[in-house]
């Protein structure tokens, strides 16, 4: 199993906004791809000294060749909507997470 992981600094400005398009648009969005089978926001409790609130964004799929799939078909257009409302109010960055073991 992989997680594919965004980590995201959002502006209090545009805090609230953020966090309804993500739970009502963005999140059904990447689940509508069909390549991840589930998804779960995490706040990242530390004090940032840019400000914002940082969030850890989870995405769950089978497979690093279902990911790669996600970034040929779909990425471009679901990152450019959130860089289109957001811009520099919201700071990304992605890693790939490999699940060795549940416990």
């Amino acid at each position: 199993m992989i997680i594919y992981n965004v980590t995201i600094n959002i502006h209090e400005s545009v805090h609230d906004q953020w966090m309804k398009w993500m739970q009502e648009k963005h999140i059904s969005d990447m689940l509508a791809t069909g390549k991840f089978s589930s998804a779960r926001i995490v706040k990242v409790l530390v004090d940032e000294e840019l400000g914002g609130t940082t969030y850890s964004v989870q995405f769950t799929t089978d497979s690093k060749a279902t990911l790669q799939r996600y970034y040929d078909d779909d990425a471009p257009a679901l990152r450019d909507e959130g860089q289109s409302l957001f811009g520099d109010k919201m700071l990304a960055f992605r890693t790939e997470l490999e699940v060795i073991s549940d416990h």
